[in-house]
């Protein structure tokens, strides 16, 4: 078995190597996309999923909070009891911004005019962290506006302090968010569309009868095929980290083993979805077709350009069977949060059912076609 499988992934590199024009996609794509896309605008949002760490439980407190909640721009979902679950809570992505009322500030607000809160933003996303820090400071103000209103004679009451710290990405930079998403993207791209035209490949050359008749069963036929790919799709993860960190000077806080590691899982599921597409397709036209027209939506629906956040509901609910959002929630948590394996249970959890769902159906596909 081990045999037969080896002499596949040979043949399958000798493809590789035999047509330049699948050499400049495989390591010259990756280097354009970086370039094309890392510098990429980023957009507005509203709905912010906040979490409040509210020590005074005052009713100048619960006003505050409501200020922030009659807004457009946060949705006050999780009040955690104290700093570190508030802490774990963002290093998850469940939240993308923290409202933290110290014990006195009612007390303050009413004796001084004046009390300070903190407001800790995960600068993982600049076009969450850019929003949100303006619409702090204008929830801010007009609460102060309104207290001056309130209070006779219109005496100077400045209102509450909102002092602003940004965690992960303290400068706001583009290219920190957006170049680890680019990893998820060109690891997607490759992967479906390379293995989609493997055995497409192979039938308009006419010699998948060959293969058809020879002792190789299906998986063996597709863990050769897959092999190649594999190697070439993560040697182009450590091309982009390199130009990322080297050209973009994009930090990586993680674990880069552990990177490798999910980014494997992650590969697993796309060369799954590149074997379906390849065992439909007849042709490598229709092949190409098919791999984009999964990719688009998958990007568009995956947090790469926009935050889900931002999203209709519907849309949404759509992209949770999008194995890149996962992804991007990995790559991006390791590498700017600096995260470990506890914080990324419910991305790899799910990545570890789209793995073997989509191996085994184009397994099965392949062995209906062999037959």
């Amino acid at each position: 078995m081990l045999t037969r499988t080896l002499s596949i992934t040979r043949k399958e590199f000798l493809h590789i190597v035999r047509d330049p024009r699948t050499l400049a996609i495989m390591f010259l794509l990756p280097i354009m996309q970086l370039v094309l896309l890392g510098y990429a605008a980023t957009s507005d949002v509203g709905h912010v999923i906040m979490a409040v760490l509210d020590w005074d439980q005052s009713s100048e407190s619960r006003a505050l909070i409501d200020a922030y909640r009659a807004t457009d721009y946060f949705v006050p979902r999780y009040f955690p009891k104290n700093e570190t679950e508030l802490r774990e809570l963002m290093d998850a992505g469940k939240v993308r911004v923290g409202l933290i009322i110290p014990a006195g500030y009612g007390r303050n607000l009413t004796r001084h005019g004046t009390a300070q809160v903190g407001f800790v933003i995960d600068g993982s996303d600049p076009s969450v962290a850019n929003t949100a820090y303006a619409a702090a400071q204008s929830v801010g103000q007009s609460i102060a506006l309104k207290l001056i209103e309130e209070r006779m004679g219109g005496m100077a009451v400045r209102g509450p302090e909102v002092r602003t710290r940004v965690w992960y990405n303290p400068e706001l930079k583009s290219s920190n968010f957006m170049i680890p998403g680019l990893i998820g993207m060109i690891l997607q791209t490759l992967a479906i569309l390379l293995t989609a035209l493997a055995l497409v490949r192979e039938r308009e050359k006419g010699t998948i009868e060959q293969l058809i008749v020879t002792p190789l069963r299906a998986p063996e036929l597709i863990v050769g095929k897959i092999i190649p790919y594999v190697l070439v799709a993560l040697f182009d993860l450590g091309e982009v980290l390199l130009i990322g960190t080297l050209w973009f000077k994009v930090p990586i806080n993680g674990s880069i083993l552990l990177l490798l590691e999910l980014s494997l899982l992650f590969l697993l599921t796309c060369l799954g979805i590149g074997l379906m597409i390849s065992s439909s397709a007849q042709t490598q036209q229709e092949a190409m077709f098919l791999t984009f027209f999964t990719l688009v939506p998958s990007i568009f629906l995956s947090g790469f350009f926009f935050p889900l956040d931002a999203m209709p509901a519907f849309l949404q609910a759509v992209s949770y069977v999008v194995p890149l959002r996962y992804f991007l929630i990995i790559v991006r948590s390791v590498i700017i949060k600096g995260v470990g394996i506890e914080a990324l249970r419910e991305p790899v959890l799910a990545l570890c059912i789209f793995a073997p769902i989509t191996l085994t159906l184009a397994i099965l596909r392949v062995r209906k076609q062999t037959i």
